[in-house]
């Protein structure tokens, strides 16, 4: 799978002086991945391929179809072939237990979910707002300043895709003394936090207390959201985060920080866990 995130092209490189030129530059791979739970197709996302499995277990998180790793009984690829006839890994398949509540028929999305927003497709206005199983965060944990700070730093070290194409948006899950627990990079900045969130589902890890999630790009609305359902008492983003982000982390216990850069943020919700 690792061979696909990548590929070759050729470009014309036109400078502000001197002649173009052409050479070979690499891409980010970017594909269509169907989403389906006991058989029903449930949406279809844009993604970088790879950490499928964690993709698809994040996303069912943050759509509030599971919270613990004993309602994901297995997930498996599906027949898809290419032109070639070669199988695809497009389509996954997720069996959840059987004392999970049934899959809500709101939650099925009418188009496909592209790359730059996850919440495009969903089925009504009132589906956009999931209901946080874990309720509001009261994690108490304490984080220094100057540990924030660096997770910019810490997460651009990770980030191997983005440094053979920049076109890709990363997520890093860190504790309280800086360790970095989980990375993923994704074309989608939503795939990003859901293969992050799916790890961790999947290690048996949730709610994620005494966390912080760092992300490349914005904080959006969806992005709280995701962290919000997952149990992530902290979310901070190297962009400004909207009002709408700020209004909810708010509501849940949260702490979000925006302009996270050069060492330096904006604390939009929750400063007191920031010592």
């Amino acid at each position: 799978m690792a061979g696909r995130l990548t590929r070759r092209t050729k470009v014309t490189r036109f400078a502000p002086e001197g002649p173009a030129t052409v050479r070979e530059d690499a891409l980010a791979v970017e594909e269509p991945l169907e989403i389906r739970v006991g058989g029903t197709s449930l949406s279809v996302t844009m993604r970088s391929p790879g950490d499928d499995f964690d993709l698809v277990a994040g996303f069912l998180v943050s759509e509030g179809v599971i919270w613990s790793a004993d309602q994901l009984v297995s997930m498996r690829f599906c027949a898809g072939t290419d032109d070639h006839g070669l199988q695809t890994f497009n389509v996954i398949d997720a069996e959840l237990s059987a004392d999970t509540p049934p899959l809500d028929v709101s939650l099925e999305r009418h188009v496909y979910t592209s790359s730059s927003c996850g919440i495009c497709g969903t089925a009504s206005i009132d589906a956009v707002h999931k209901a946080a199983h874990f309720g509001r965060l009261d994690d108490a944990t304490s984080w220094d300043r100057a540990l924030l700070g660096s997770l910019p730093d810490r997460l651009r070290e990770g980030q191997k895709v983005f440094e053979r194409t920049g076109g890709v948006h990363a997520a890093g899950l860190f504790d309280a003394s800086g360790t970095l627990l989980c990375l993923r990079e994704d074309v989608g900045r939503h795939n990003a936090v859901d293969k992050v969130v799916g790890w961790a589902v999947r290690e048996g890890r949730l709610p994620l207390a005494g966390t912080a999630l760092q992300v490349s790009g914005r904080a959006s609305f969806e992005l709280v959201q995701k962290a919000h359902m997952a149990g992530i008492p902290v979310l901070a983003a190297v962009s400004a985060p909207s009002s709408l982000a700020v209004e909810h982390a708010e509501s849940a216990g949260m702490t979000l920080l925006g302009f996270s850069r050069d060492g330096g943020f904006n604390a939009y919700a929750g400063a007191h866990r920031i010592s």
